[in-house]
């Protein structure tokens, strides 16, 4: 497993040599951000996962604070937080607001299409617009908060379990070759 994280992520020069990280470089270049085990890289694609709903441009930076909080994984845990990007999103955010509208116990989720713009100018349809998002606000901030939780968690436990799967795998593979290799070494009869 270790060998196959290090091959995809970024290497402890791409963040010291970045001009723009460099005020950032003792805490982020701090090893246990860096290590690679199960319970960091498992820690760091729950906060990916966790991270990946918040809107706006904020994820990777409230990825990379709490890596340094938790003592994640940073690579992981950035790199993460890519699942949402403007072809998901809307699925995503649809998802959750049907999540957070059926916790507030809305029937049918009472989703609306966003408003249309029609012979209306840029300023009255842009009013339409902002009064649409507020009218998703309570149900899809609550969705998305339920939702970004059931992720990370099922994300943390599911690397634990497939990194505890392999360890164990490779553990019986390297015992059946040494004893085929035994058996081959034995004096034949």
């Amino acid at each position: 497993m270790r060998r196959w994280f290090k091959r995809i992520l970024p290497n402890h020069e791409v963040v010291r040599d970045n001009r723009w990280l460099r005020p950032f470089r003792n805490t982020l270049l701090h090893p246990r951000l860096w290590h690679i085990n199960r319970r960091s890289v498992s820690a760091g694609v729950a906060i990916g996962l966790w991270c990946g709903l918040i809107p706006g441009p904020f994820q990777m930076l409230t990825a990379a604070l709490l890596c340094v909080l938790f003592r994640a994984n940073l690579p992981v845990a950035v790199f993460t937080t890519l699942y949402t990007n403007p072809l998901t999103i809307p699925v995503i955010y649809f998802v959750a607001y049907q999540i957070g509208s059926f916790l507030l116990g809305r029937e049918n989720g009472g989703f609306q299409p966003a408003p249309e713009w029609g012979e209306q100018s840029l300023r009255e349809w842009m009013d339409q617009a902002f009064a649409w998002v507020a009218s998703l606000g309570t149900p899809l901030f609550l969705g998305l908060f339920v939702l970004a939780s059931t992720l990370a968690i099922a994300g943390y436990f599911l690397v634990r379990a497939w990194w505890r799967w392999h360890l164990v795998h490779q553990w019986r593979r390297r015992r059946s070759r040494r004893r085929m290799a035994t058996t081959s070494l034995a004096p034949k009869k």
